[in-house]
């Protein structure tokens, strides 16, 4: 059934401008069927959205054959309505209705608007108008039809990478801004038709198709499977939103994995609802890996919050690094971050750094840690390995 607040509206237009008692869309359905699928009116009908019959029992059907015409004014003009049980049983009266149409030519339903009494002062213009209200319905059906469509298709992309065996592991280092020596990798998860879709595409998309969970637990395990790789001493960075850490998959996984140096790196733009419960349920994830926070100055979490949360690592935005060098603001903010992330006892990551004036500022105002294609772009689990390796030998 299509759910559209829009078609409502258009229906309790059409109603007051006729003047009629009820207005709706219908369509044809499976077993030669008519279900009603938005209906407007006032009265407290014995019928409503969800309704089915058989169609030979509709106005509705007999109009699209062609045995009544689209325009009633008074039933008893056609003695074949006396055949309908629902001539008498509404009672039908002044009757208005247009089949509903597919850009295609495929008849979808139709639409209709009636009241319980005749009334010969509707004529041929007002149908015109019913029939030009039809055709906007019909195209706000189409496209909730096409978005059906590819929910329909992406849940089916989504679904084909839960097993993890088509998700491909990243890992971006992150490099002290002190001695510059590695610390911590950041564990990405990759999808097929990388050019085409970024990886939050996809997870866009399993948000959208309920399956968001699904998906970024699939990513959990599958990092998890590579941070044997990730040299001692170095941490790896794991993502999850708190959703997905409230829904308790995330401690249950790591309980199971009993990996060593695992941050966890707390995503999201969205509201959290309920902080006590996202504290609650971090705090038992404490035993098993420490907490960053990712998009510090953008995202959803205020600084009473960070506290809140007793977090490990802070990751500042990007858009606070770029061109810090040159931006007063930009330092002012950093500047901040820095004192707060000390007075609290965290660590302070600064990302998106890509030059060396960039790095150079960040250590100067006091940032501890710094991500970046200046370092390293997200590296192949093996590749990455070795950077870490090659840079820690090289120091």
């Amino acid at each position: 059934m299509v759910h559209d607040e829009g078609i409502e509206r258009i229906l309790s237009t059409v109603r007051g401008h006729l003047g009629l008692d009820i207005a709706f869309v219908s369509r044809y359905v499976e077993g030669e069927q008519r279900e009603l699928t938005h209906v407007s009116s006032d009265l407290d009908l014995p019928m409503g959205a969800g309704f089915r019959e058989d169609r030979e029992d509709s106005y509705c059907w007999h109009i699209l054959e062609g045995r009544l015409p689209e325009l009633i004014n008074d039933p008893a003009d056609y003695p074949f309505t006396k055949n309908l049980a629902i001539t008498d049983m509404l009672p039908v009266g002044c009757h208005v209705n247009t089949p509903l149409r597919l850009s295609d030519g495929t008849v979808w339903g139709s639409f209709c608007a009636l009241g319980r009494k005749p009334d010969r002062t509707v004529n041929d213009r007002d149908l015109t108008i019913l029939k030009s209200f039809a055709g906007l319905v019909g195209e706000r059906i189409e496209e909730a039809m096409r978005s059906d469509m590819e929910l329909a298709a992406a849940r089916t992309r989504i679904e084909a990478m839960l097993d993890g065996q088509a998700v491909t592991m990243f890992q971006q280092p992150i490099h002290a801004l002190g001695d510059g020596k590695p610390v911590g990798v950041e564990c990405l998860a990759r999808f097929p038709d990388l050019t085409k879709r970024g990886p939050q595409a996809w997870f866009d998309d399993a948000q959208a198709t309920g399956l968001g969970l699904e998906l970024e637990m699939t990513a959990v395990r599958c990092a998890l499977e590579t941070v044997g790789q990730v040299p001692e001493g170095i941490y790896a960075a794991i993502n999850a939103s708190p959703a997905t850490i409230l829904s308790g998959e995330l401690r249950r996984a790591l309980e199971d994995a009993e990996a060593a140096n695992i941050v966890i790196e707390i995503t999201e733009h969205q509201a959290v609802d309920d902080f006590t419960a996202l504290s609650r349920e971090i705090s038992a994830l404490k035993p098993f890996a420490r907490i960053a926070i990712d998009d510090v100055g953008t995202g959803y979490a205020g600084l009473r919050h960070l506290i809140e949360l007793k977090p490990d690592i802070l990751k500042m935005d990007m858009t606070l690094t770029r061109d810090v060098h040159k931006d007063p603001a930009r330092r002012a903010i950093t500047a901040a971050m820095v004192q707060f992330s000390g007075d609290i006892g965290c660590k302070l990551v600064a990302e998106g750094i890509e030059t060396v004036e960039e790095r150079e500022m960040m250590r100067e105002l006091g940032v501890d840690y710094g991500q970046g294609y200046l370092f390293a772009r997200p590296l192949p689990v093996i590749a990455a390995q070795q950077h870490l390796l090659g840079v820690t030998m090289e120091k």
